[in-house]
Protein backbone atom coordinates (compact mmCIF):
# COMPACT_ATOMS: atom_id res chain seq x y z
CA UNK A 1 0.00 0.00 0.00
CA UNK A 2 1.49 3.74 -1.32
CA UNK A 3 1.81 5.93 1.80
CA UNK A 4 -1.04 8.34 0.00
CA UNK A 5 -3.28 5.11 0.31
CA UNK A 6 -2.34 4.75 3.75
CA UNK A 7 -2.86 8.29 4.71
CA UNK A 8 -6.34 8.36 3.07
CA UNK A 9 -7.58 5.09 4.91
CA UNK A 10 -6.14 6.39 8.27
CA UNK A 11 -8.29 9.96 8.01
CA UNK A 12 -11.42 8.26 6.64
CA UNK A 13 -11.17 5.86 9.99
CA UNK A 14 -10.80 9.08 11.69
CA UNK A 15 -13.81 10.61 10.05
CA UNK A 16 -15.73 7.53 10.41
CA UNK A 17 -14.62 7.73 14.66
CA UNK A 18 -15.76 11.39 14.36
CA UNK A 19 -19.13 10.91 12.62
CA UNK A 20 -19.72 8.16 15.14
CA UNK A 21 -18.94 10.36 17.74
CA UNK A 22 -21.68 13.30 16.10
CA UNK A 23 -24.23 10.66 17.21
CA UNK A 24 -23.66 9.82 20.63
CA UNK A 25 -25.39 11.20 23.50
CA UNK A 26 -23.61 14.26 24.35
CA UNK A 27 -26.73 16.10 25.22
CA UNK A 28 -28.57 13.62 26.29
CA UNK A 29 -31.86 14.21 28.45
CA UNK A 30 -30.95 14.78 31.76
CA UNK A 31 -33.98 17.39 33.50
CA UNK A 32 -36.62 19.78 32.06
CA UNK A 33 -35.51 22.96 30.99
CA UNK A 34 -38.68 23.70 29.66
CA UNK A 35 -40.77 26.70 29.12
CA UNK A 36 -44.57 27.65 29.29
CA UNK A 37 -46.61 27.65 25.97
CA UNK A 38 -48.87 29.83 28.05
CA UNK A 39 -51.59 32.15 26.06
CA UNK A 40 -51.54 30.41 22.95
CA UNK A 41 -54.27 27.69 23.27
CA UNK A 42 -55.60 28.34 26.69
CA UNK A 43 -56.32 32.43 26.63
CA UNK A 44 -55.15 34.44 29.11
CA UNK A 45 -56.31 37.83 28.39
CA UNK A 46 -53.33 39.83 30.73
CA UNK A 47 -50.38 37.59 28.24
CA UNK A 48 -52.35 39.15 24.77
CA UNK A 49 -54.92 42.01 25.70
CA UNK A 50 -55.55 42.94 22.07
CA UNK A 51 -57.28 39.71 21.81
CA UNK A 52 -60.14 41.20 23.41
CA UNK A 53 -60.02 44.82 21.93
CA UNK A 54 -63.00 44.28 19.42
CA UNK A 55 -65.36 43.06 21.84
CA UNK A 56 -68.22 45.51 21.67
CA UNK A 57 -69.15 46.21 25.60
CA UNK A 58 -65.79 44.74 26.62
CA UNK A 59 -65.95 45.99 30.02
CA UNK A 60 -69.34 43.25 30.45
CA UNK A 61 -67.86 40.43 29.73
CA UNK A 62 -68.86 36.74 31.28
CA UNK A 63 -68.28 37.10 35.12
CA UNK A 64 -67.82 41.09 35.30
CA UNK A 65 -69.36 42.06 38.49
CA UNK A 66 -71.44 44.94 38.69
CA UNK A 67 -73.71 47.52 41.28
CA UNK A 68 -76.99 48.59 40.08
CA UNK A 69 -78.44 51.82 41.92
CA UNK A 70 -81.78 53.73 41.35
CA UNK A 71 -81.03 57.25 40.10
CA UNK A 72 -84.64 58.08 41.59
CA UNK A 73 -84.23 56.11 45.18
CA UNK A 74 -80.95 56.53 45.54
CA UNK A 75 -80.86 52.92 46.94
CA UNK A 76 -78.98 49.73 45.36
CA UNK A 77 -80.70 46.95 44.28
CA UNK A 78 -80.72 43.99 46.51
CA UNK A 79 -80.48 40.01 46.30
CA UNK A 80 -81.77 39.33 49.67
CA UNK A 81 -79.97 36.35 51.45
CA UNK A 82 -77.50 36.71 48.58
CA UNK A 83 -80.05 34.92 46.54
CA UNK A 84 -83.14 32.52 46.00
CA UNK A 85 -85.84 34.68 47.33
CA UNK A 86 -87.08 38.38 47.01
CA UNK A 87 -84.85 41.24 45.68
CA UNK A 88 -85.44 44.76 47.04
CA UNK A 89 -84.05 48.06 46.34
CA UNK A 90 -83.15 49.92 50.09
CA UNK A 91 -79.69 49.54 50.24
CA UNK A 92 -77.65 52.46 51.18
CA UNK A 93 -74.49 51.10 50.64
CA UNK A 94 -73.18 48.04 48.23
CA UNK A 95 -71.83 44.41 49.29
CA UNK A 96 -72.03 40.87 48.53
CA UNK A 97 -76.03 40.56 48.19
CA UNK A 98 -75.86 43.85 46.29
CA UNK A 99 -73.07 42.55 43.85
CA UNK A 100 -74.18 40.48 40.67
CA UNK A 101 -72.19 38.49 37.88
CA UNK A 102 -73.22 38.74 34.34
CA UNK A 103 -73.49 36.47 31.90
CA UNK A 104 -73.54 37.21 28.39
CA UNK A 105 -76.28 36.72 25.76
CA UNK A 106 -75.80 38.63 23.49
CA UNK A 107 -74.09 42.17 23.12
CA UNK A 108 -77.07 43.34 24.66
CA UNK A 109 -78.58 40.62 26.42
CA UNK A 110 -77.29 39.59 29.19
CA UNK A 111 -78.42 37.30 32.95
CA UNK A 112 -77.59 38.36 36.49
CA UNK A 113 -76.02 35.69 38.84
CA UNK A 114 -76.62 36.28 42.68
CA UNK A 115 -74.08 35.23 45.73
CA UNK A 116 -75.51 32.54 45.89
CA UNK A 117 -76.03 31.07 42.05
CA UNK A 118 -79.38 32.19 41.43
CA UNK A 119 -80.21 34.32 39.16
CA UNK A 120 -82.52 37.39 38.75
CA UNK A 121 -86.09 36.55 37.26
CA UNK A 122 -88.88 38.14 35.44
CA UNK A 123 -91.46 34.96 35.50
CA UNK A 124 -93.95 36.47 38.19
CA UNK A 125 -97.23 37.03 36.77
CA UNK A 126 -97.22 40.13 38.20
CA UNK A 127 -93.84 41.74 36.95
CA UNK A 128 -92.29 41.46 40.13
CA UNK A 129 -88.90 40.91 39.81
CA UNK A 130 -87.38 37.89 42.31
CA UNK A 131 -83.92 36.19 42.61
CA UNK A 132 -85.23 32.32 42.81
CA UNK A 133 -83.99 30.92 39.51
CA UNK A 134 -81.91 28.01 39.35
CA UNK A 135 -81.17 27.96 35.87
CA UNK A 136 -81.25 30.61 33.49
CA UNK A 137 -83.99 30.61 30.44
CA UNK A 138 -85.76 33.51 28.77
CA UNK A 139 -87.29 35.13 31.91
CA UNK A 140 -84.18 35.20 33.29
CA UNK A 141 -82.38 36.92 30.15
CA UNK A 142 -82.84 40.62 30.06
CA UNK A 143 -82.11 43.40 27.15
CA UNK A 144 -79.28 46.56 28.29
CA UNK A 145 -79.75 49.67 26.77
CA UNK A 146 -76.52 51.83 28.03
CA UNK A 147 -75.57 55.28 28.39
CA UNK A 148 -72.24 55.28 29.78
CA UNK A 149 -72.81 54.09 33.47
CA UNK A 150 -76.59 54.74 32.84
CA UNK A 151 -78.79 51.69 32.19
CA UNK A 152 -82.43 50.39 31.24
CA UNK A 153 -83.32 47.34 31.72
CA UNK A 154 -85.90 45.19 29.99
CA UNK A 155 -87.25 41.32 30.33
CA UNK A 156 -88.33 40.01 27.31
CA UNK A 157 -91.82 40.69 27.96
CA UNK A 158 -91.00 44.13 26.63
CA UNK A 159 -91.57 46.58 29.82
CA UNK A 160 -88.55 48.51 31.25
CA UNK A 161 -87.94 47.36 34.94
CA UNK A 162 -88.53 49.94 37.38
CA UNK A 163 -87.81 50.73 40.98
CA UNK A 164 -90.94 51.67 42.81
CA UNK A 165 -91.91 53.34 46.18
CA UNK A 166 -92.38 49.81 47.77
CA UNK A 167 -88.10 49.81 47.27
CA UNK A 168 -88.46 46.65 44.89
CA UNK A 169 -88.36 45.61 41.13
CA UNK A 170 -90.89 45.54 38.86
CA UNK A 171 -91.08 44.84 34.75
CA UNK A 172 -94.21 46.63 34.17
CA UNK A 173 -92.63 50.39 33.16
CA UNK A 174 -93.91 50.94 29.50
CA UNK A 175 -92.74 54.01 28.34
CA UNK A 176 -89.29 54.57 27.04
CA UNK A 177 -87.60 56.23 29.93
CA UNK A 178 -85.13 59.11 29.83
CA UNK A 179 -81.55 59.61 31.71
CA UNK A 180 -82.36 62.31 33.78
CA UNK A 181 -82.08 61.75 37.83
CA UNK A 182 -86.04 61.27 37.83
CA UNK A 183 -86.81 58.44 35.85
CA UNK A 184 -87.80 55.46 37.91
CA UNK A 185 -86.39 53.05 35.22
CA UNK A 186 -82.90 54.24 35.51
CA UNK A 187 -80.29 52.69 37.64
CA UNK A 188 -76.32 53.64 37.76
CA UNK A 189 -74.39 50.43 36.77
CA UNK A 190 -71.08 50.13 39.00
CA UNK A 191 -68.76 47.67 36.89
CA UNK A 192 -66.64 46.10 40.31
CA UNK A 193 -64.85 43.93 38.49
CA UNK A 194 -63.89 42.38 35.09
CA UNK A 195 -61.10 40.75 35.94
CA UNK A 196 -61.99 37.21 34.09
CA UNK A 197 -60.73 37.69 30.21
CA UNK A 198 -60.06 33.62 29.10
CA UNK A 199 -61.38 31.83 26.22
CA UNK A 200 -65.31 31.75 27.67
CA UNK A 201 -65.20 35.42 27.17
CA UNK A 202 -63.34 35.83 24.54
CA UNK A 203 -65.39 33.35 22.27
CA UNK A 204 -69.16 33.98 24.06
CA UNK A 205 -67.84 37.80 23.61
CA UNK A 206 -67.33 38.50 20.00
CA UNK A 207 -69.58 35.34 18.82
CA UNK A 208 -68.64 32.00 17.59
CA UNK A 209 -67.95 33.24 13.90
CA UNK A 210 -65.79 36.15 14.83
CA UNK A 211 -64.17 34.18 17.63
CA UNK A 212 -62.80 31.85 14.97
CA UNK A 213 -61.63 34.39 13.02
CA UNK A 214 -59.51 36.19 15.88
CA UNK A 215 -58.22 32.90 17.33
CA UNK A 216 -57.86 30.76 14.30
CA UNK A 217 -55.09 34.11 13.51
CA UNK A 218 -53.73 34.07 16.64
CA UNK A 219 -52.71 29.87 16.93
CA UNK A 220 -51.30 30.78 13.55
CA UNK A 221 -48.72 33.46 14.78
CA UNK A 222 -48.53 33.39 18.46
CA UNK A 223 -46.08 29.93 18.67
CA UNK A 224 -44.64 28.86 15.58
CA UNK A 225 -41.77 26.48 14.51
CA UNK A 226 -39.01 29.70 14.49
CA UNK A 227 -39.72 29.93 17.94
CA UNK A 228 -38.87 26.40 18.40
CA UNK A 229 -35.62 26.67 16.57
CA UNK A 230 -34.78 29.56 18.90
CA UNK A 231 -36.06 27.59 22.31
CA UNK A 232 -33.39 24.90 20.75
CA UNK A 233 -30.77 27.29 20.58
CA UNK A 234 -31.10 28.84 23.84
CA UNK A 235 -30.71 25.38 25.71
CA UNK A 236 -34.30 24.61 25.81
CA UNK A 237 -35.16 20.97 25.81
CA UNK A 238 -39.06 20.93 26.53
CA UNK A 239 -42.41 22.69 26.05
CA UNK A 240 -45.48 22.05 28.47
CA UNK A 241 -48.40 22.65 26.23
CA UNK A 242 -51.42 24.54 28.12
CA UNK A 243 -54.62 22.87 26.72
CA UNK A 244 -58.52 23.13 27.43
CA UNK A 245 -60.94 20.03 28.23
CA UNK A 246 -62.30 21.30 24.77
CA UNK A 247 -60.03 19.87 22.64
CA UNK A 248 -61.12 16.17 23.18
CA UNK A 249 -64.46 17.88 21.27
CA UNK A 250 -62.28 19.26 18.32
CA UNK A 251 -62.90 20.04 16.00
CA UNK A 252 -66.65 21.54 16.85
CA UNK A 253 -66.82 21.80 20.39
CA UNK A 254 -69.62 23.08 22.51
CA UNK A 255 -70.61 26.72 22.60
CA UNK A 256 -69.00 28.93 22.90
CA UNK A 257 -65.79 27.35 22.54
CA UNK A 258 -64.02 27.52 19.65
CA UNK A 259 -62.04 24.39 17.81
CA UNK A 260 -58.54 24.18 16.02
CA UNK A 261 -56.31 23.50 19.20
CA UNK A 262 -56.08 20.07 18.29
CA UNK A 263 -54.14 20.94 15.06
CA UNK A 264 -52.14 23.26 16.51
CA UNK A 265 -50.82 20.61 19.37
CA UNK A 266 -50.23 18.38 16.44
CA UNK A 267 -48.01 20.98 15.22
CA UNK A 268 -46.05 21.71 18.09
CA UNK A 269 -45.37 18.38 18.42
CA UNK A 270 -44.18 18.10 15.46
CA UNK A 271 -41.78 21.08 15.50
CA UNK A 272 -40.76 19.39 19.06
CA UNK A 273 -39.36 16.14 16.76
CA UNK A 274 -37.57 18.68 14.66
CA UNK A 275 -35.51 20.01 17.15
CA UNK A 276 -35.09 17.25 19.31
CA UNK A 277 -37.18 18.79 22.21
CA UNK A 278 -40.09 17.41 24.53
CA UNK A 279 -43.68 18.06 24.74
CA UNK A 280 -45.70 17.81 28.29
CA UNK A 281 -49.42 17.99 27.68
CA UNK A 282 -50.98 20.29 30.55
CA UNK A 283 -54.79 20.09 31.23
CA UNK A 284 -54.82 23.76 32.21
CA UNK A 285 -58.33 24.13 32.18
CA UNK A 286 -61.24 20.93 33.75
CA UNK A 287 -64.89 21.42 32.49
CA UNK A 288 -66.63 22.64 35.27
CA UNK A 289 -63.47 25.10 36.27
CA UNK A 290 -61.00 23.57 39.02
CA UNK A 291 -59.71 26.67 40.46
CA UNK A 292 -62.31 29.37 38.91
CA UNK A 293 -59.80 31.64 37.46
CA UNK A 294 -60.04 32.87 33.77
CA UNK A 295 -57.22 29.91 32.87
CA UNK A 296 -59.18 27.62 33.28
CA UNK A 297 -61.72 28.96 31.46
CA UNK A 298 -64.56 29.99 34.05
CA UNK A 299 -67.31 31.92 33.23
CA UNK A 300 -67.82 33.52 36.04
CA UNK A 301 -65.57 33.10 38.11
CA UNK A 302 -67.02 29.90 39.72
CA UNK A 303 -65.41 26.17 40.83
CA UNK A 304 -67.77 23.52 39.61
CA UNK A 305 -65.02 21.01 38.33
CA UNK A 306 -65.54 18.54 41.88
CA UNK A 307 -68.35 16.71 40.73
CA UNK A 308 -68.67 13.01 39.31
CA UNK A 309 -69.89 14.24 36.51
CA UNK A 310 -66.97 16.58 35.16
CA UNK A 311 -64.48 14.27 36.76
CA UNK A 312 -65.70 11.69 34.73
CA UNK A 313 -65.37 14.14 31.50
CA UNK A 314 -61.75 14.65 32.32
CA UNK A 315 -60.69 11.38 32.97
CA UNK A 316 -62.11 11.12 29.33
CA UNK A 317 -60.08 13.77 28.18
CA UNK A 318 -56.63 12.55 29.62
CA UNK A 319 -57.56 9.09 27.52
CA UNK A 320 -58.12 10.97 24.48
CA UNK A 321 -54.60 12.74 24.80
CA UNK A 322 -53.14 9.83 25.65
CA UNK A 323 -54.19 7.40 23.19
CA UNK A 324 -53.31 10.80 20.43
CA UNK A 325 -50.00 10.62 21.74
CA UNK A 326 -48.36 8.10 23.67
CA UNK A 327 -46.48 6.77 21.05
CA UNK A 328 -44.92 9.71 19.78
CA UNK A 329 -41.46 10.21 19.98
CA UNK A 330 -41.45 13.95 21.46
CA UNK A 331 -43.94 12.96 24.27
CA UNK A 332 -42.25 13.27 27.58
CA UNK A 333 -45.44 13.78 30.10
CA UNK A 334 -49.14 14.17 30.53
CA UNK A 335 -50.15 16.54 33.36
CA UNK A 336 -53.43 15.50 35.16
CA UNK A 337 -54.59 19.17 36.17
CA UNK A 338 -53.57 22.19 36.88
CA UNK A 339 -53.40 24.25 39.47
CA UNK A 340 -56.51 22.77 41.45
CA UNK A 341 -57.81 24.90 44.27
CA UNK A 342 -57.56 24.11 47.72
CA UNK A 343 -60.21 25.68 48.98
CA UNK A 344 -62.64 24.18 46.55
CA UNK A 345 -61.31 20.45 45.52
CA UNK A 346 -60.96 18.05 48.37
CA UNK A 347 -57.92 16.86 48.49
CA UNK A 348 -59.48 13.37 48.93
CA UNK A 349 -61.59 13.49 45.63
CA UNK A 350 -58.15 14.87 44.07
CA UNK A 351 -56.28 11.87 44.91
CA UNK A 352 -58.91 9.44 43.69
CA UNK A 353 -58.99 11.41 40.28
CA UNK A 354 -55.19 11.49 40.17
CA UNK A 355 -55.27 7.65 40.64
CA UNK A 356 -57.27 6.73 37.78
CA UNK A 357 -55.94 9.91 35.55
CA UNK A 358 -52.41 7.79 36.20
CA UNK A 359 -53.96 4.42 35.32
CA UNK A 360 -55.55 5.75 32.07
CA UNK A 361 -51.99 7.37 30.91
CA UNK A 362 -50.37 3.23 31.54
CA UNK A 363 -52.80 1.99 29.54
CA UNK A 364 -51.24 3.38 26.76
CA UNK A 365 -47.97 4.53 28.03
CA UNK A 366 -45.23 2.35 30.59
CA UNK A 367 -42.69 5.30 30.12
CA UNK A 368 -44.73 8.53 30.04
CA UNK A 369 -44.32 10.88 33.22
CA UNK A 370 -47.71 11.35 35.14
CA UNK A 371 -47.53 14.77 35.92
CA UNK A 372 -49.67 15.51 39.33
CA UNK A 373 -49.91 19.33 40.05
CA UNK A 374 -49.82 20.48 43.56
CA UNK A 375 -53.11 22.55 44.68
CA UNK A 376 -52.94 26.59 44.90
CA UNK A 377 -53.49 28.01 47.98
CA UNK A 378 -53.38 26.55 51.70
CA UNK A 379 -52.06 23.54 51.06
CA UNK A 380 -48.83 21.30 51.66
CA UNK A 381 -47.34 19.31 48.37
CA UNK A 382 -46.15 16.60 50.92
CA UNK A 383 -49.86 16.02 50.69
CA UNK A 384 -49.63 14.29 47.34
CA UNK A 385 -46.09 12.54 48.39
CA UNK A 386 -47.57 10.42 50.98
CA UNK A 387 -50.99 9.43 48.29
CA UNK A 388 -49.55 6.54 46.49
CA UNK A 389 -50.93 7.91 43.44
CA UNK A 390 -48.52 5.56 41.02
CA UNK A 391 -45.60 3.37 41.05
CA UNK A 392 -43.57 4.42 38.44
CA UNK A 393 -42.63 8.18 36.85
CA UNK A 394 -45.10 10.03 38.36
CA UNK A 395 -44.24 13.91 38.56
CA UNK A 396 -45.47 16.39 41.43
CA UNK A 397 -45.55 19.73 40.04
CA UNK A 398 -44.67 23.08 42.13
CA UNK A 399 -45.84 26.67 41.00
CA UNK A 400 -43.15 28.87 42.38
CA UNK A 401 -44.03 33.09 42.40
CA UNK A 402 -42.38 35.55 44.64
CA UNK A 403 -45.49 37.31 43.79
CA UNK A 404 -49.75 37.00 44.52
CA UNK A 405 -48.80 36.61 48.31
CA UNK A 406 -48.74 39.68 50.75
CA UNK A 407 -45.82 38.48 52.08
CA UNK A 408 -43.52 39.72 49.33
CA UNK A 409 -45.02 42.79 48.75
CA UNK A 410 -42.50 44.54 50.79
CA UNK A 411 -39.52 42.33 50.42
CA UNK A 412 -36.71 44.38 48.79
CA UNK A 413 -34.30 42.70 45.75
CA UNK A 414 -31.82 41.00 48.56
CA UNK A 415 -35.10 39.75 50.62
CA UNK A 416 -36.78 38.51 47.49
CA UNK A 417 -33.49 36.33 46.50
CA UNK A 418 -32.74 34.88 50.19
CA UNK A 419 -35.77 33.67 50.35
CA UNK A 420 -35.58 31.84 47.17
CA UNK A 421 -31.97 30.15 49.12
CA UNK A 422 -33.29 30.01 52.52
CA UNK A 423 -37.36 28.68 51.37
CA UNK A 424 -37.72 27.37 48.20
CA UNK A 425 -33.90 25.51 48.45
CA UNK A 426 -35.11 24.25 51.72
CA UNK A 427 -38.39 22.71 50.39
CA UNK A 428 -36.93 21.29 47.43
CA UNK A 429 -34.14 19.66 49.44
CA UNK A 430 -37.04 18.24 52.13
CA UNK A 431 -38.94 17.22 48.72
CA UNK A 432 -36.08 15.47 46.87
CA UNK A 433 -35.29 12.98 49.40
CA UNK A 434 -38.45 11.94 50.59
CA UNK A 435 -38.58 8.92 48.64
CA UNK A 436 -41.25 9.21 46.42
CA UNK A 437 -42.36 11.39 43.12
CA UNK A 438 -39.77 13.17 41.31
CA UNK A 439 -40.47 17.05 41.38
CA UNK A 440 -40.63 19.54 38.77
CA UNK A 441 -41.03 23.26 38.98
CA UNK A 442 -43.64 23.79 36.36
CA UNK A 443 -43.80 27.70 36.28
CA UNK A 444 -42.06 30.48 38.01
CA UNK A 445 -40.85 33.93 36.22
CA UNK A 446 -38.28 36.33 36.49
CA UNK A 447 -40.35 39.06 37.91
CA UNK A 448 -41.10 40.39 41.61
CA UNK A 449 -42.76 43.00 43.14
CA UNK A 450 -39.65 45.46 43.58
CA UNK A 451 -40.06 49.05 42.53
CA UNK A 452 -37.58 50.41 39.97
CA UNK A 453 -35.20 47.01 40.18
CA UNK A 454 -32.04 47.03 38.01
CA UNK A 455 -31.21 44.74 34.95
CA UNK A 456 -28.21 43.31 37.65
CA UNK A 457 -31.00 42.82 40.17
CA UNK A 458 -33.07 40.86 37.31
CA UNK A 459 -29.92 39.26 36.72
CA UNK A 460 -28.97 38.08 40.34
CA UNK A 461 -32.43 37.12 41.02
CA UNK A 462 -33.43 35.30 37.98
CA UNK A 463 -30.17 33.75 38.69
CA UNK A 464 -30.89 32.28 41.83
CA UNK A 465 -34.04 30.96 40.56
CA UNK A 466 -32.24 28.83 38.13
CA UNK A 467 -29.48 27.26 40.88
CA UNK A 468 -31.98 26.69 42.94
CA UNK A 469 -34.94 24.98 40.50
CA UNK A 470 -32.14 23.05 38.63
CA UNK A 471 -31.83 21.06 42.12
CA UNK A 472 -35.51 19.95 41.33
CA UNK A 473 -35.39 16.52 40.65
CA UNK A 474 -37.82 16.74 37.46
CA UNK A 475 -36.33 20.16 36.35
CA UNK A 476 -38.23 23.58 35.78
CA UNK A 477 -40.53 25.45 33.09
CA UNK A 478 -40.38 29.26 32.85
CA UNK A 479 -43.63 31.17 32.93
CA UNK A 480 -44.00 31.54 29.63
CA UNK A 481 -42.69 32.18 26.30
CA UNK A 482 -44.32 35.13 24.97
CA UNK A 483 -45.96 38.11 27.05
CA UNK A 484 -46.87 41.78 26.56
CA UNK A 485 -45.51 41.89 29.91
CA UNK A 486 -41.81 41.71 28.91
CA UNK A 487 -40.71 40.01 32.67
CA UNK A 488 -42.57 36.71 31.88
CA UNK A 489 -41.38 37.17 28.25
CA UNK A 490 -39.21 34.15 27.95
CA UNK A 491 -37.52 35.20 24.68
CA UNK A 492 -37.22 38.59 25.87
CA UNK A 493 -35.73 37.86 28.79
CA UNK A 494 -33.44 35.91 26.88
CA UNK A 495 -32.61 38.33 24.00
CA UNK A 496 -32.45 41.30 26.74
CA UNK A 497 -30.00 39.45 28.68
CA UNK A 498 -32.16 39.98 31.94
CA UNK A 499 -32.10 36.32 32.71
CA UNK A 500 -28.90 34.49 31.81
CA UNK A 501 -29.31 30.79 31.19
CA UNK A 502 -25.92 28.77 32.04
CA UNK A 503 -23.63 28.39 28.86
CA UNK A 504 -23.47 24.96 29.04
CA UNK A 505 -27.37 25.27 28.10
CA UNK A 506 -26.58 27.21 25.05
CA UNK A 507 -27.19 25.03 21.58
CA UNK A 508 -23.14 25.89 20.22
CA UNK A 509 -21.89 23.83 16.69
CA UNK A 510 -21.31 20.53 17.64
CA UNK A 511 -17.42 19.92 17.49
CA UNK A 512 -16.91 16.31 16.23
CA UNK A 513 -19.59 17.22 13.17
CA UNK A 514 -17.38 20.15 12.19
CA UNK A 515 -14.44 18.25 12.52
CA UNK A 516 -15.89 14.77 10.44
CA UNK A 517 -17.40 17.42 7.54
CA UNK A 518 -13.51 18.77 7.25
CA UNK A 519 -12.46 15.94 7.60
CA UNK A 520 -14.25 14.43 4.64
CA UNK A 521 -13.72 17.92 2.68
CA UNK A 522 -10.16 17.08 3.03
CA UNK A 523 -10.36 13.79 1.97
CA UNK A 524 -12.72 14.66 -1.25
CA UNK A 525 -9.71 17.20 -2.32
CA UNK A 526 -6.84 14.29 -2.38
CA UNK A 527 -9.71 12.30 -4.37
CA UNK A 528 -10.04 15.41 -7.09
CA UNK A 529 -13.42 15.63 -6.77
CA UNK A 530 -13.20 19.09 -5.89
CA UNK A 531 -11.29 20.70 -8.60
Amino acid sequence: MGRFARLRLEIMMLCSILFALTLSPVDAFDKVRGVNLGGWLVVEGWIKPSLFDGIPNGDMLDGTQVQLKSVTLQKYVSAVGGGGSNVTVDRDSASTWETFKLWRVSENQFQFRTLQGQFLSSANDNGLIMANADTPGMTETFFIERNNSRIHIKPTNGSYIQATTDNVLVANYQFQPGWDDDNVATFEMTIVSNNLHGDYQLANGYGLEKAKTVLAEHRKTFITSNDFEFLWKSGINTVRIPVGWWIVKDPDPPAPFVGGSLAAVDSAFAWAQAYDIKCIIDLHAAPGSQNGMEHSASRDGSVDWPSPDYISQTLDVIDFLSARYANNTALLGIELLNEPSAASVPLDMLISYYKKGYQIVRNYSSTAYVIMCQRIGNADPIELYQANIGSSNVVVDLHYYNLFDQSFDNLTGVQNIQFIYNNRAVQLETLNSANGPLIYIGEWVNEWDVTNASKIQYQMFGRAQLEVYSKASFGWSYWTLKNDQPHWDFEWNIKNRFLLLSSSSVKLPNFFLVAALSCGTFLLTMSGFTR
